[in-house]
């Protein structure tokens, strides 16, 4: 049956415009955006089939066009309009964070972090840098790596900073393998861009470690 046939109440769109977005499940969400069925099977059937594939709505926003594109049902257009919301929603984001204190507003720094950079298959080292009031002054990626790591430079690090004129920074890096646990290698960077940094009295606020489905604050833990 197509969701048009279905009762009125429980079509994904009557529902979210009933009673939010917030009310819909995973599937009703990704059904919205797959919008179209096909050979027998409504929208919903086919969000329920990319779950059923690939195990959580991460793993889906970080597929593929290839491997998205090889569920039944879906091309191209689905691909790229989630993605565009996987963009826009980032954006939102990083405006709301723009508009704050980043260090009183941590849950949302971490989580903004961690929705830039989960996805990445490769390590990437990113510095949001901040002015004398930690509002947001500018988010630079500034080293991406191979699977098992990230070269990162001191004085590159130095010199960015200068360049954007930041009183203190937070810096983030992602984990592929998922796991956001901090490594040895990762205090041990944190230390040297500390001292680096020290010399032009720049702050180092924290450094968030990003995972598939969390983000470690190495501030939180005390290992600042």
């Amino acid at each position: 049956m197509r969701i048009k046939d279905w009762p009125e109440g429980e079509r994904p769109r009557e529902k979210l415009l009933r009673l939010g977005a917030s009310k819909l499940s995973d599937a009703e969400l990704l059904a919205l955006i797959v919008r179209a069925g096909g050979k027998g099977r409504s929208a919903l059937d086919i969000a329920r089939g990319l779950l059923l594939k690939f195990g959580n709505l991460n793993l889906i926003l970080s597929a593929s066009e290839e491997d998205f594109c090889s569920s039944a049902g879906l091309g191209q257009v689905s691909f790229v309009q989630l993605q565009a919301m996987l963009e826009l929603s980032q954006r939102h984001m990083y405006e709301q964070l723009e508009e704050r204190d980043a260090l009183t507003s941590s849950e949302l720094t971490r989580q903004y972090l961690r929705a830039r950079l989960r996805h990445y298959e490769h390590e990437v080292f990113a510095c949001l840098y901040l002015d004398n009031q930690h509002r947001v002054v500018k988010l630079e990626e500034l080293f991406s790596g191979t699977i098992d790591g990230a070269a990162v430079y001191p004085r590159e690090v130095v010199k960015r900073c200068l360049h954007n004129n930041a009183a203190a920074v937070i810096f983030a890096h992602n984990h592929p393998s998922g796991i956001a646990e901090p490594s040895q290698a990762d205090i041990g960077i944190t230390v040297r861009l500390k001292a680096a940094l020290n010399t032009i009295d720049v702050r180092v606020l924290d450094h968030i470690v990003v995972g598939r489905c969390e983000a470690v604050s190495f501030a939180e833990r005390g290992l600042l």
